[in-house]
């Protein structure tokens, strides 16, 4: 859906960069969606198509309180510094339109890495558009995922929630 509001405004690109993502199937499943989606929508897509599990683990595996703090950080990080080389007059994120998401989190270190590169986040609040996106993305056939990403949130996800 953000994508959908951006449009009007912007001429919008992808950027594809989640090497935080766990198991590998799952990465390659919302890597292939994301490929989709762009063809569909006839989207450039910049595509950092890199499984980054083990550098994921080794920043967070003492730290996991932190994980989100440091998943967040890395990849608005890289989208900045994508958006500054390449000229673009803006960046933002698509975890914007998440409702699961920390939004205040992702707001301060978007624009804590704004400024560290020179260069504009696009702040906008796109959790209004949470169910219209579920909707439209069954109507297009694309998979829906079922955790936010990381190994830690696929074991809360599905970890029993008592043990006896």
């Amino acid at each position: 859906m953000p994508f959908y509001r951006l449009r009007e405004s912007y001429a919008v690109t992808g950027f594809w960069f989640n090497e935080n993502i766990h198991p590998v199937r799952e990465y390659q499943n919302r890597h292939q969606c994301v490929k989709e989606f762009a063809l569909q929508e006839n989207i450039k897509l910049i595509d950092k198509n890199k499984y980054g599990l083990m550098d994921f683990i080794k920043k967070t595996i003492f730290n996991q309180e932190n994980r989100c703090y440091i998943c967040y950080y890395d990849r608005l990080n890289m989208t900045a510094q994508c958006a500054k080389e390449r000229g673009f007059d803006c960046f933002s994120t698509s975890l914007l339109y998440s409702k699961r998401q920390n939004h205040e989190m992702l707001k301060e270190i978007g624009f804590t890495v704004a400024k560290e590169h020179s260069v504009e986040f696009m702040y906008q609040d796109f959790r209004e558009y949470w169910k219209k996106g579920i909707e439209l993305s069954k109507e297009k056939g694309l998979y829906r995922q079922t955790y936010c990403g990381c190994i830690f949130s696929e074991m809360e996800r599905y970890q029993e929630k008592s043990i006896v």
